[in-house]
């Protein structure tokens, strides 16, 4: 156990007479360090930083000149040094840091200016390994530590938002040249903040790279994004943080226009966007209708504007104030028909010319482009957090069209029923748990999610398919007696004729019974059950065919 120094009250402002600049980042650089210079301040820096400073007419001094060693081993050496981390470290206030300080000729540096390598931008390069290796900065986390630890009586700056801050402590008082404790203590949160967050990176590549799969400690970092208004409601903080992750979808998308996104948008894009994802753009256009995180509406077809008619249909009420994604570029067709409906946001892959005037006169509605769709076979991670600890697992990543499907009843499905069973099974994989999924014609009919019970699943979702018949009646209905004509013939649930998907297998026959009753001729599901046995001969008691998948899909 480390031993405190100096237990005297550290002082509130400190005068700085010496500033230490290394940044690969030089965004914002010439301009600080003038004002740095204006106010008296000496400039000592590192390579291509001096470089940038003396061409821009700026008096500093190389660090070489200061520890009376040159930079060796191609840069990697040229910091670490006592004469730059004694000053750093030393605490002014201690007499035998201030004699050993004297003795060694060690002169204090009141700022320190660090930006570090960008090991994230040169991993996500793609890069090869040694390439990114070379890119894990060591000096520049090693001083900025240092100078975070020893805040009380030096200014750190690891980013140039930093730099107005800074400026401005200085040129206060008279242009005095002073920080104060509360700025020196919150740039050293800061500080800690960025090299937690760098260290975080580098141990998730190389461990990824090593195949560690078991590693005894984790850690996650993000960027902020931005402050969010509040969280899931006014009464919780929020702030949005990018991981670095380079899948396509909220977190790397480009806003179009719209109102700033809310934690709820965020969450539900998400949603979509993954969910819509699952549909090859070179195979079908496809649309995925999110509320409050789960499908409400998901079809293929031939185009945008036929998949979106088919997902609305699914539930219309729902679709209300939802989220809408595409798995191509948005058209004009498609947009206007999206348009009419209250909609939050709509994120694509991309958009043309006329489809974003379209939108553009809906000015709250948000349009995210993102470039691409992510990848549903990647791996990736999840993280949940649960009072004192984190739950983190792999990205659910199972592909229908990658599993070896068996078929158990006495009847097989026709091609068109297993069409539409791997189509429900994709979307059934982004339903809350337990979800039921009834389909026609690669289109949803019936969703029921996160019920506690799967029979309820069942039930719900064949209601709410009722309910969209009814809808679509009332429809027809009102378009004959427009054109004055007779009524509308008889209420039929959209279910009947549709398959069904189940996200886990079923425990009892009950669940697929109620599947039976809705007008289901064929389901798809895990099996595992102990009672698999028993369902499957309901399953032929009823004429019906099913298949097994052998993967679960549970979202909790």
């Amino acid at each position: 156990m480390a031993v405190a120094a100096n237990e005297a009250p550290v002082p509130d402002r400190v005068t700085a007479r010496r500033a230490l600049l290394s940044v690969f980042d030089k965004t914002g650089l010439v301009d600080f360090a003038r004002g740095l210079a204006d106010l008296g301040i000496e400039l000592v820096s590192t390579g291509g930083t001096k470089r940038a400073l003396a061409e821009a007419g700026l008096r500093v001094a190389d660090v070489s000149d200061l520890t009376g060693f040159p930079e060796i081993m191609d840069g990697r050496v040229k910091t670490l040094h006592p004469l730059i981390h004694g000053g750093l470290l030393g605490v002014r206030d201690d007499p035998a840091h201030a004699a050993a300080m004297e003795a060694h000729g060690i002169r204090p540096i009141d700022i320190l200016v660090v930006s570090l390598y960008p090991f994230a931008e040169v991993r996500a390069s793609g890069a090869p390994f040694g390439s990114v290796l070379e890119n894990i900065d060591i000096g520049g986390p090693a001083m900025i530590r240092a100078a975070a630890k020893n805040h009380s009586y030096l200014a750190v700056a690891t980013d140039p938002a930093d730099y107005a801050e800074i400026l401005e402590a200085l040129r206060a008082n008279g242009g005095a040249a002073e920080t104060g404790l509360a700025l020196r203590r919150r740039l050293g949160a800061r500080a800690f903040a960025a090299t937690a967050a760098y260290d975080a990176g580098v141990a998730e590549w190389l461990g990824t790279e090593a195949g560690e799969t078991s590693a005894r400690q984790a850690s996650f970092a993000g960027k902020l994004v931005e402050r969010l208004r509040y969280g899931e409601n006014p009464h919780q903080d929020a702030a949005f943080f990018a991981t670095g992750e380079k899948r396509p979808g909220v977190a790397t998308a480009r806003q179009v226009q719209g109102k700033a996104l809310s934690y709820n948008n965020i969450n539900d894009t998400d949603a979509a966007f993954e969910c819509v994802a699952e549909f090859d753009p070179n195979r079908t256009a496809a649309v995925a209708i999110i509320k409050h995180a789960n499908p409400c509406g998901v079809a293929e077809g031939t185009d945008l504007l036929d998949a979106y008619a088919k997902a609305l249909a699914c539930d219309p009420v729902s679709a209300f104030g939802g989220i809408v994604a595409v798995n191509r570029v948005l058209d004009a067709a498609a947009a206007r028909a999206i348009v009419e409906v209250f909609t939050e946001v709509i994120v694509a892959p991309g958009a043309d010319d006329e489809a974003m005037e379209i939108v553009k006169a809906k000015k709250n509605l948000r349009l995210l482009l993102t470039g691409g769709l992510p990848d549903p076979r990647a791996l990736g991670a999840t993280v949940r957090s649960v009072a004192g600890g984190l739950l983190v697992q792999g990205r659910d990543n199972g592909v229908v069209d990658d599993l070896d499907l068996k078929v158990v009843t006495k009847r097989e499905p026709t091609a068109a029923e297993m069409s539409d069973l791997k189509f429900a099974f994709r979307v059934a994989k982004h339903v809350k748990s337990n979800a039921i999924v009834y389909a026609k014609d690669r289109a949803t009919v019936g969703i029921g999610a996160g019920q506690m019970s799967r029979v309820d699943s069942a039930r719900i979702a064949a209601r709410k398919a009722e309910d969209a018949a009814r809808a679509l009646v009332a429809e027809a209905q009102g378009r004959e007696m427009a054109a004055g004509q007779g009524a509308a013939g008889e209420i039929r649930p959209l279910t009947v004729g549709s398959v069904v998907a189940s996200d886990a297998f079923f425990p009892f026959a009950d669940g697929l019974l109620s599947a039976v009753e809705a007008g289901a001729t064929a389901v798809i599901q895990p099996g595992g059950s102990m009672r698999d046995t028993e369902v499957i001969a309901a399953a032929d008691a009823h004429g019906i065919a099913m298949v097994l998948t052998g993967m679960r899909h549970f979202r909790h």
